[in-house]
């Protein structure tokens, strides 16, 4: 089903093409189709802001602290400010993003054509498990932000707010995850993390998070079950991406290469639980796991990667096997 179409050729001279804006060195990029129309109306822009630029200085409290967020589903533990919905006064379509090859030069355009195509797939897709689709919201925004689920920065980490139906993201946490983290560079990494957190709100408008325990932690707890089942729709979609279609039939994607899918998988790697312990330089202590390990990241978005999201079913599984 998946062939090697776009894998990156480094001509004879050296030079490689560039990749989503910036030249790489034997590495591949996801690739949109520069003619597939991602124009989105449910992605927007929340204000630019000027001053000290996020992720700035060396690794610290706040990037430790952003990695052990990141993709959570409940900002109650943040010590933030519960309150109303999110702001949209400063809200803004991304005008600018209206084909792939956009995406394939900006981040914001690149986080218009993952919704695009995760829409098109979720519209399919959850039906058959049973689920009645609604689209949630997602909002691109730099340092600060308020949300349904309270006021949140940069050091939140991408999150879906369920109270509100939608999705966070500052993109210069890309930077961090590459850069500090080590994960891989190929645009997949960064479309896997729109992925998961659309997957959440898979998990919200079925149900899923009712009766269950957010703040427990450990093995078979259920802020583990939801975070991997959340990996495991991501790897469906990629899985799937290359046939999702604009309103004209042209794919968003070309194929993903096995290339790619080591990205995402690296992605997934670098914010297990306990990676993100040993680059705090602690012990390892599975017992206050809230997001499962590299491990079990990597395997349940395989598995999603190879089934489809009907064997996503994490909440079935024993915690010996989760």
């Amino acid at each position: 089903m998946h062939n090697h179409r776009g894998l990156l050729i480094v001509p004879e001279n050296g030079a490689a093409k560039a990749c989503c804006g910036r030249p790489l060195q034997y590495r591949e990029c996801m690739t949109f189709n520069d003619n597939s129309n991602i124009g989105n109306s449910k992605v927007r822009r929340r204000g630019r802001t000027t001053g000290l630029a996020v992720g700035g200085g060396g690794v610290g409290v706040i990037a430790i602290f952003l990695l052990s967020q990141l993709f959570g589903v409940d900002l109650g533990g943040l010590g933030v400010g519960v309150g109303g919905g999110g702001d949209a006064s400063g809200d803004t379509e991304l005008s600018e993003c209206q084909v792939g090859e956009d995406a394939n030069a900006n981040v914001d355009c690149r986080m218009v054509g993952a919704y695009s195509s995760l829409e098109d797939y979720w519209v399919a897709q959850a039906p058959a498990i049973g689920i009645e689709y609604r689209e949630p919201a997602l909002i691109l925004f730099d340092q600060t932000t308020t949300t349904g689920c309270g006021n949140a920065s940069s050091a939140t980490g991408p999150f879906y707010c369920p109270l509100d139906e939608t999705i966070y993201i500052d993109t210069s946490f890309y930077a961090d995850l590459r850069d500090r983290f080590g994960a891989s560079e190929g645009t997949l990494a960064e479309l896997y993390v729109v992925a998961h957190e659309f997957g959440h709100h898979i998990q919200q408008i079925g149900g899923l998070f009712e009766g269950t325990d957010r703040s427990d932690t450990g093995p078979g707890s259920d802020a583990i079950r939801l975070e991997v089942q959340a990996d495991c729709f991501a790897g469906a979609w990629v899985a799937g991406a290359s046939q999702t279609e604009d309103e004209s039939g042209v794919p968003f994607l070309e194929p993903v290469t096995g290339q790619q899918v080591q990205d995402a998988l690296s992605a997934a790697s670098a914010v297990g639980d306990d990676r993100i312990q040993q680059s705090a330089g602690g012990g390892v202590n599975p017992e206050t796991w809230t997001h499962g390990s590299s491990e079990q990241r990597q395997r349940w978005f395989s598995a999603g990667y190879d089934g489809g999201p009907g064997v996503c079913d994490t909440f079935a599984t024993g915690a010996d096997q989760l």
